[in-house]
């Protein structure tokens, strides 16, 4: 089934239509503003009333959202405009900041999600369990959610080495993460996902059991070599995490050159596929 809207947007919306596009770059959806608020507001309209609605957060210092991006979406006549929109944080500030009966389910449901979340910082077993319980409702069986859960402590303990070697930063994670993929797969994590066909949806929870063996492969030697060497900073953080790439890529030499079957596929977890709004956009 091809796929051209966000799921959860729509199901928020009681299934109305909210124009969803996804961008590469920064690697978001991103929601049609006018859309959001001619279904929230009732507006005759909407137009105007987010014309109105957007100087009055101006005035208020709510730069986040009256600083949206414009994207081309899909019209009502078939043609593609460039139109206001915003991501999800800013999709939940401008619903808050209507008065509508149309928003209070919204409301309610985020008020709910953030006393599950405070509960979950005095109760870490609770976000445990609904991990474990959202990945059950997407069909895994109870081994390779035992084997996922296990990934993901292995990954923290990794982290947890970069950050004794100065690594701070986010994007210096994420450089010595694509250092370890691209050594061993020829991709970075945002390359693979893009091969795999995937979005926002984790990387792992759509790799086969040998993708995913090798991927911790990966960090389990990078995680070693540098809990003994102790490399300080980037630069030779990055030379570990090559190293340890390598590791994995050995395996994955080794492995298909036994099996005549190659590691790196396109598979993944969905029944889906999306559909590529640049390409759409390009043929009109």
């Amino acid at each position: 089934m091809n796929q051209s809207k966000m799921h959860l947007v729509n199901k928020i919306f009681n299934n109305e239509t909210i124009r969803t596009v996804w961008d590469k770059d920064d690697e978001k959806y991103y929601i049609s503003v006018v859309d959001i608020v001619g279904v929230v507001s009732e507006s005759d309209n909407p137009r105007n009333y987010w014309k109105v609605l957007k100087h009055r957060l101006k005035q208020e210092g709510n730069e986040s959202v009256t600083n949206c991006n414009q994207l081309k979406l899909k019209a009502s006549d078939g043609k593609y405009y460039n139109t206001d929109v915003v991501d999800i944080e800013g999709m939940f500030r401008i619903i808050e900041s209507i008065p509508s009966k149309n928003a209070e389910p919204v409301k309610l449901w985020l008020a709910k999600l953030g006393s599950e979340r405070i509960d979950e910082v005095f109760d870490p077993s609770i976000a445990a369990q609904r991990s474990i319980d959202l990945y059950r409702s997407k069909g895994y069986d109870e081994a390779w959610i035992g084997k996922r859960i296990k990934g993901i402590q292995d990954r923290k303990k990794l982290t947890d080495v970069w950050k004794d070697g100065g690594i701070t930063e986010n994007k210096e994670y994420a450089i010595l993460t694509n250092e370890i993929y691209k050594t061993w797969s020829g991709m970075t994590a945002k390359e693979y996902k893009q091969f795999k066909g995937l979005r926002k949806e984790s990387l792992r929870d759509n790799m086969s059991d040998i993708e995913v063996l090798l991927t911790d492969l990966g960090e389990l030697a990078t995680r070693d070599i540098a809990d003994t060497e102790q490399p300080q900073g980037l630069k030779e953080n990055m030379k570990v995490a090559s190293r340890g790439g390598k590791v994995a890529k050995g395996a994955k030499d080794l492995y298909e050159k036994e099996t005549k079957k190659s590691v790196i596929t396109k598979e993944n977890s969905l029944n889906y596929q999306y559909i590529d709004e640049d390409k759409l956009i390009e043929n009109k």
